[in-house]
């Protein structure tokens, strides 16, 4: 017997795929997993394997017997954003497939996946175990893993409730081990508070240049209005490549006609875009159901943004960020902080923080805000509203809407300093009066 473990870093061999769908499957009749209780189907896991090798904060490892996947599970790191967990790790989606248990595959898995976590510097793994998992909960208590909490309401499954164990293992050597055990923060203890830990690397803001579609031309708007649009150029795809030889490494694509349709609209503009360039893009404007986010998906779009519907079918949102994991973000439009929809026609009680944190918790990868009365104005950012939901969520937070010269992407890029939520902006009209050069926004903003 060979049992061999590895991170998967680049697409599945059509074997390999294959064999994980099948352990996988194996694994979900057993007890389930992923949050299924039943197996979704062969296409939906595949399509949720190959999303996470998108996803940076998550690791995907899986083990082998005799050069056969059997199991897997995620090492998953906290987003930067979230400064306080920078040194923790979450085991996820750990399983062996029932047909190969007893070989040691789960321990050399797990050991595999700590080893992963160690160079990437984190010093605390936690997992979470359903209480009905006796197997699972004794291999990580044999690792070193402590019990020292319980969910009494864990799941819900064929009508029972079932509870949850939660785990955590120090991985911090001795010496390291006993400072961090002796500096613990009790509260109220009047002790000294901590030095403040060094800023993180700065690692710049990504430059999303914006192509507009209406009627197959590239234009931009004045504040979502149809009627007031500045026309740019009959060539989509042109645009788009000019963009790709100036420097940008990412491209935001907006249906306009789509997103007052409920529809796909500029379907070769669209394609047009995606196949001129080598760069990935969001798209964006009248993408409501599945079948839309699977056509745009599997035809080599890299991140489909979701908006009226993030409003009107928030369960299709969850549907699509479990299915493709890292590849679909939030679209949030407002006025005056309350969120619009239907192209900004119209305009809900709902306010743009509540929707945010519901999308954070629907699974999405980011969130691009735009405050639309300044959307096309050139008259600066909202930078109040861009940080306080960048406070508020754990997720990245994109700006939009309003960036007129140099000096505004400068603002941003000093307020992401102090707020690393955000982490980029997308820029139309003033790239296209000439009023910013690319070349000068991707110094400013240590575009990457």
């Amino acid at each position: 017997m060979s049992v061999t473990c590895e991170r998967i870093t680049s697409h599945f061999s059509p074997d390999d795929l294959e064999n994980l769908i099948e352990a996988t499957t194996a694994g979900i009749l057993d007890g389930g997993g992923f949050g299924w209780v039943q197996p979704p189907g062969n296409q939906a896991l595949a399509r949720y394997f190959e999303g996470l090798l998108l996803v940076p904060e998550r690791s995907l490892y899986v083990v082998r017997d005799e050069g056969v996947i059997c199991g897997a599970g995620q090492v998953v790191r906290p987003p930067a954003s979230y400064e306080a967990h920078a040194a923790t790790a979450n085991i996820t989606g750990f399983f062996v497939a029932p047909y190969a248990r007893g070989r040691g595959l789960g321990r050399a898995l797990v050991k595999a996946m700590l080893q992963g976590a160690r160079s990437l510097g984190c010093k605390v793994v936690n997992c979470d175990v359903r209480e009905t998992h006796a197997t699972a909960i004794g291999l990580f208590r044999s690792l070193g893993f402590e019990h020292w909490g319980t969910h009494p309401y864990y799941a819900r499954i064929g009508g029972q409730t079932v509870r949850g164990l939660f785990l955590s293992k120090l991985l911090a050597g001795e010496h390291e081990a006993a400072r961090w055990q002796s500096n613990i923060a009790l509260p109220d203890s009047g002790s000294s508070p901590a030095p403040a830990p060094a800023a993180s690397q700065d690692a710049g803001l990504t430059l999303y240049p914006a192509i507009d579609l209406k009627d197959g031309a590239c234009v931009r708007l004045r504040r979502g209005e149809m009627e007031d649009a500045t026309h740019y150029s009959d060539d989509p795809a042109a645009q788009a490549r000019m963009f790709e030889e100036a420097g940008c490494r990412h491209l935001h694509v907006v249906d306009l006609n789509g997103a007052f349709a409920g529809r796909s609209t500029n379907i070769p503009a669209i394609e047009a875009i995606v196949a001129a360039t080598n760069l990935p893009v969001q798209l964006g404007g009248g993408i409501r159901d599945m079948a839309a986010i699977d056509r745009w998906l599997e035809a080599g779009v890299s991140r489909v943004i979701l908006g009226s519907v993030a409003v009107k079918d928030p369960d299709l949102v969850r549907q699509a960020a479990r299915a493709y994991p890292g590849r679909i973000v939030a679209g949030i439009d407002a006025r005056m902080g309350r969120v619009a929809t239907e192209g900004w026609a119209e305009v809900s009680e709902l306010e743009a923080t509540d929707l945010a944190l519901r999308m954070e918790d629907a699974g999405v990868a980011a969130v691009i805000f735009t405050e639309i009365t300044r959307d096309g104005m050139l008259a600066g950012l909202d930078l109040d509203q861009t940080a306080d939901l960048a406070r508020r969520l754990s997720i990245p937070v994109i700006a939009s809407g309003g960036v007129g010269e140099l000096s505004h992407l400068q603002a941003l890029r000093n307020i992401a300093r102090d707020v690393p939520g955000i982490t980029g902006v997308i820029v139309g009209r003033a790239l296209y009066d000439g009023r910013i050069s690319l070349e000068d926004a991707l110094n400013v903003l240590g575009s990457c």
